[in-house]
């Protein structure tokens, strides 16, 4: 029996629940640490499957993708005939993201098998650790037979045990303004306001943060090195959901995926605290996000995602009228209008061929995983001057340091096409609220609650 052979039994074993910890969770995973004596586990995480309350568990055994979607995938058999959520996101990261994004900065983990019982002794263990909202909107998927097992990446494997590790992890957004000719005049907004900019508004009014961020994707996808640190000062200022800071591993600022900015205060009480900690690793506050900036600027990683991103071609005003020839049913768009100008130019996607209206949707999707990944970089100090082999290295001219660093992509999802008409909706609905609220000086109305904390706002921003 191999080394993995046997930690993939351990891992069955409900005894081996106390080893793991909650780390953190999205809309569909929870995410747990591990603090087992394990060699091959330390510094391992666990991504386990959720569903919603009252919703069904994974089906074991039977096809994941819908048959229009495996019509759409068709090229990767390893994805089509998935008979997990698991094996099929493993194959979507393998033969899609790995060659958009650069293998370099992928890391598909390993599929680990888990049983009920150990399932269940986790979501026993870590109940008090999640946010009280995500626990009334979902549980472990304890039927779920697989976990992801990959690299914690918060940490760099091999940091001497006295120095540090610190990481940060940014959930980037759409870093562009689509110019697609499907995009209707009235919201011809969409062409010069950010998508996360506008989505701000909505998220204030439905009580999922408490201010607007000054954050502005555009800056971080620039290219220039004093808008990339303007965008990295602007999400610490207000890091909602998309900027945590990892001490060794641990999480010391952001939230843990909940709402009203949820940042989290079990390590901290304000930014000076903050501060405190970092300055114990011998950097100034100031220095740490100059050093982010430097890391990203010099990487050029953010280009293959812009990239990628922009294979969104067509807006989703445009992908949604290929959608309903891929499922072969009346447009609901084009059901709804009444403007003959805009049904006239419609009709033209409408008359496209079942391949072509499979790309484009095709490249929607895979677009929209890249617009709502996390890029989580971490650092340590070179020691001596030498540079660790497997690690970039980036200068803090500053200070006269430099540090060991490693970049990668996490959270690439491969998004459903049955999402589309929910990304059509939520679109319009973000653009129409923008529209309202917008000559308010930035203050939109907060009345009305709009539905709970966290309510599904979570498509790509």
């Amino acid at each position: 029996m191999s080394h993995l052979q046997q930690e993939q039994k351990m891992l069955v074993r409900a005894d081996d629940a106390k080893d793991w910890f909650y780390k953190g969770e999205g809309a569909a995973n929870i995410v747990l640490g591990y603090c087992g004596s394990s060699l091959f586990l330390v510094g391992k995480v666990l991504r386990i499957q959720k569903v919603a309350k009252g919703g069904s568990p994974s089906p074991n055994g039977c096809l994941v993708l819908s048959d229009h979607e495996r019509l759409m995938w068709k090229d990767i058999g390893e994805l089509a005939e998935s008979t997990s959520k698991d094996v099929a996101a493993t194959a979507f990261i393998d033969h899609v993201m790995r060659n958009l994004l650069d293998s370099k900065h992928i890391d598909a983990g390993i599929l680990v098998h888990v049983s009920k019982e150990f399932l269940e002794a986790v979501e026993g263990n870590i109940k008090s650790q999640r946010p009280p909202w995500r626990i009334d909107a979902s549980k472990i998927d304890v039927l779920c037979e697989s976990a992801f097992l990959i690299s914690d990446h918060s940490i760099i494997i091999g940091t001497p045990k006295h120095d540090f590790c610190i990481a940060v992890e940014i959930k980037p957004k759409c870093g562009f303004l689509p110019s697609s000719e499907y995009i209707a005049e009235k919201n011809a907004v969409k062409r010069h306001v950010t998508r996360f900019k506008m989505h701000q508004f909505l998220k204030l009014h439905q009580g999922e943060i408490s201010q607007i961020s000054g954050y502005d994707p555009l800056d971080l996808f620039s290219g220039l090195k004093d808008r990339i640190h303007l965008a990295i000062t602007a999400l610490f200022a207000s890091p909602q959901n998309n900027f945590r800071i990892f001490l060794n591993g641990c999480l010391i600022f952001g939230g843990l995926g909940g709402s009203m900015d949820n940042t989290d205060v079990r390590s901290h009480k304000s930014g000076e605290a903050i501060a405190d900690l970092i300055s114990a690793c011998g950097l100034q506050l100031g220095s740490f996000l100059e050093l982010v900036a430097e890391a990203i600027f010099g990487s050029g990683i953010l280009d293959r995602l812009l990239a990628t991103q922009q294979l969104d071609v067509l807006d989703i005003e445009g992908a949604i009228h290929v959608y309903y020839n891929i499922i072969s049913r009346p447009c609901a768009v084009c059901k709804n209008s009444s403007d003959a100008e805009l049904l006239h130019q419609y009709s033209s996607l409408h008359s496209l061929s079942l391949d072509d209206s499979l790309k484009i949707v095709r490249e929607y999707l895979i677009a929209a995983t890249a617009k709502d990944c996390s890029l989580m970089i971490s650092f340590s100090r070179t020691a001596d001057g030498r540079n660790a082999s497997d690690c970039n290295s980036v200068a803090l001219k500053s200070l006269n340091q430099s540090y060991n660093y490693k970049a990668y992509f996490i959270d690439l999802d491969l998004k459903p096409l049955e999402k589309m008409a929910y990304y059509y909706k939520l679109d319009q609905k973000i653009v129409n609220f923008y529209k309202m609220n917008d000559k308010t000086e930035g203050k939109p109305s907060i009345s009305g609650s709009g539905g709970p904390p966290g309510e599904a706002l979570d498509a790509s921003s």
